[in-house]
């Protein structure tokens, strides 16, 4: 993308949100990839990236590990892998294995699914291979900590071997000699130590002419001298030879190691720039957590329709603040492409400007930007910015010199694919002279097909956007009761500077706004007040709209909540329904079971007596219960009309009905759970649960 002046991203505050970035990078690689971060014109690039950052957030939200987990800085590494004759230690070639298991296990992440549904991530390892022979080459001659195994070679297995076995001969001959000189109390404190590679012991220095051997140093008090015993020489010297032969024998395995490894030069490098790719992508996926950020539709041609668009750094900084940030809504096309705001000062113009300005930039460098996602943009070639005083001290050039030349240049180089900011058009000159040319200029970039936002305060410019084909009027919005800006776009209507209510809010004499207003040319000063009431009405029709909204969705909520407590009240029907009729089919159930049972203890009686009559009857009285339930039926409203039930506790001497068969009869005791009740002269135990309290009715004569 081109962009005047060269300086344009600054002025855009470009270069914060790439600091922003750089400060989630963990690799050397992701924080050079943010810091050169460039800005794109080819919507594949750019739709790439967008998608590659919108799939890492999605991963970030649903809480999914993605497993570039490895910071691996690995330059000097890989660079060294390049030089013919150069060793890497055992520490360096762990962090080759930790790049080659981190490749591998992002290899394994993407299943058939994911490859699907995450193709932009992994569309940067769709051509790369894992080699896992990279991670066998290593393990078969370094452990887990690094260190070279014994049986890397059987040179080195032979002397590791050789080097343990005079090491315990030297311990042995060692401890000793310890023990003899304990005895003699010549050891100090330290008793041994190891000096020039070789163990010593430590002795009184006073004691060191009465042990023979070579005396390889004092203390710093000289108190403590440090002394190889006459026994221990050779064996010293076996043990320094064997340890040298062991090094050398390790450097050789080392260097072979990395000669081995230097065949994977291209793969590791592959390896290590993919990685530090895929962190570069997380940064972008948490730099658009912190400022909302979303992947709009991207269009190939130039356009903007921005929904609910937050300026990034305006949004972070009212977050710390505790401040509401205004969104900005404003929709550039084909048909209307150039919008005039207007409005009063530190109303929120240039905000809204520069809001525009560093979305479109941030899309076009693959970020995702803090916009609605039903947002639409599309890719612009060139941008074009006159923000602020450029008056130039080193051509001489005045304020509004400087802005001529600047507007040249706008004149001669924008075309459709253009996208340009233009901050107080005309300012620095006669507002008549100045308001002329800031007309030419608005003429000829509409002629252009130039998109852009202009800000001013100059009459003429509000009048002939809404004459000029492709222009469009904007305002400000401004709460004229309370004398504050509502940094609101609205779009469609030219706005008030507010200039006399501005200086009514700061206090200035009304005698002298009185007198200003007087010089004032009479129509301009209609027209400012014209314009001043129409957006005071536009305020107001939006006010009741958002009012009228509010209970539209109020009365939705209320429906809904209706339609859900009704068809949890069908339900509960339906519930109590199948309730009573299971319980139903479950006493029917029970009912033919004891009938079965009984039968069957009829059958068997049958055929065990010989009191044939006996059975007969018994199962003329299972068989007829109908009859037997109309007698107690019968009972049963004979003791209703007779007697009436009562609530309350049941105490000895109350009058009780026994619920299972009708009867009626006086409780005489009370034990636990149940109730011993005198039925004519035949004591019953009943349970509580049965027993109901009654007393007699009274007679109506």
């Amino acid at each position: 993308m081109k962009y005047f002046p060269e300086s344009a991203p600054v002025q855009l505050e470009f270069d914060k949100v790439k600091v922003l970035l750089q400060e989630h990078c963990k690799t050397e690689l992701g924080k050079q990839m943010a810091d050169e971060l460039r800005l794109h014109t080819h919507i594949d690039y750019v739709k790439t990236a967008l998608q590659q950052a919108h799939e890492y957030k999605q991963l970030v939200l649903i809480q999914q590990h993605f497993p570039n987990d490895y910071v691996l800085n690995l330059k000097q590494e890989l660079r060294l892998l390049e030089i013919q004759g150069a060793v890497l230690a055992g520490e360096q070639f762990m962090q080759l294995r930790k790049l080659a298991e981190g490749m591998n296990s992002i290899v394994r992440f993407f299943d058939a699914d994911r490859r699907v549904t995450y193709w932009g991530l992994y569309g940067l390892i769709k051509e790369i291979h894992y080699e896992k022979k990279i991670v066998s080459l290593i393990d078969e001659v370094l452990d887990e900590t690094g260190q070279v195994r014994d049986n890397a070679t059987p040179e080195l297995a032979k002397i590791r071997m050789n080097l343990f076995r005079k090491r315990t001969d030297l311990r042995r001959v060692f401890d000793k000699i310890l023990g003899k000189l304990q005895k003699q109390g010549y050891l100090a404190d330290i008793e041994e130590s190891f000096l020039n590679g070789r163990r010593v012991v430590a002795i009184f220095a006073e004691q060191k002419r009465m042990v023979k051997g070579i005396l390889h140093g004092e203390s710093d008090t000289r108190r403590t001298a440090f002394l190889e015993p006459e026994e221990t020489i050779h064996l010293n010297n076996e043990v320094f030879s064997l340890e040298r032969d062991e090094q050398r024998e390790v450097y050789a395995i080392l260097k072979n190691l990395t000669s081995e490894l230097a065949k994977f030069h291209g793969l590791l490098q592959q390896y290590h720039d993919t990685l530090g790719i895929y962190d570069f992508i997380r940064a972008k996926a948490r730099l658009a957590l912190d400022v909302n950020g979303n992947y709009p539709t991207v269009e190939p041609h130039a356009q903007l329709h921005l929904v609910e668009a937050y300026h990034p750094l305006l949004l972070l900084y009212n977050r710390k603040q505790g401040k509401p940030t205004i969104p900005v809504n404003m929709t550039l096309n084909k048909d209307n492409h150039i919008l005039v705001i207007s409005g009063p000062n530190a109303g929120g113009k240039t905000v809204t400007l520069k809001t525009v300005g560093l979305i479109q930039l941030m899309l076009q460098a693959g970020l995702l930007v803090p916009v609605h996602p039903s947002s639409q943009l599309g890719i612009f070639r060139n941008l074009m910015i006159h923000i602020g005083d450029t008056q130039s001290l080193e051509f001489e050039l005045s304020t509004y010199s400087s802005h001529l030349k600047n507007m040249k240049h706008f004149m001669e180089n924008a075309n459709g694919k253009t996208l340009f900011f233009i901050d107080e058009l005309g300012s620095g000159s006669d507002p008549n002279l100045g308001g002329a040319f800031a007309e030419v200029i608005m003429e000829e970039l509409a002629r252009k097909h130039a998109f852009g936002i202009v800000t001013t305060h100059y009459l003429n410019l509000k009048i002939m956007a809404g004459k000029v084909k492709g222009i469009l009027n904007a305002a400000m919005g401004f709460d004229e009761e309370n004398l504050l800006p509502m940094y609101k776009l609205l779009i469609g209507k030219p706005g008030s500077s507010y200039t006399f209510s501005i200086a009514q809010r700061i206090g200035m004499d009304p005698a002298l706004i009185s007198r200003a207003r007087k010089l004032v040319d009479d129509g301009h000063f209609r027209l400012d007040k014209l314009l001043n009431k129409a957006e005071q009405d536009l305020q107001k029709v939006e006010s009741k709209e958002k009012e009228l909204q509010k209970l539209l969705k109020e009365n939705e909520r209320l429906k809904k909540e209706y339609e859900i407590l009704s068809d949890k009240e069908r339900v509960q029907q339906q519930y109590t329904l199948l309730k009573l009729q299971n319980q139903i089919r479950e006493e029917e159930i029970i009912y033919l079971k004891d009938m079965e049972r009984k039968l069957k203890q009829i059958v068997f009686e049958w055929k065990r007596t010989d009191d044939k009559a006996k059975v007969i009857k018994q199962a003329e009285a299972l068989l007829f219960r109908k009859k037997e339930k109309s007698i107690n039926e019968k009972l049963q409203k004979k003791v209703q009309d007779k007697f009436e039930e009562l609530a309350g506790e049941i105490k000895v001497g109350d009058r009780v009905k026994i619920r299972s068969n009708n009867q009626v009869g006086k409780v005489t005791e009370l034990r636990n759970k149940s109730a011993i009740v005198q039925i004519g002269n035949i004591p019953i135990n009943v349970k509580m649960s049965d027993l109901v309290l009654v007393q007699e009715r009274q007679k109506v004569e």
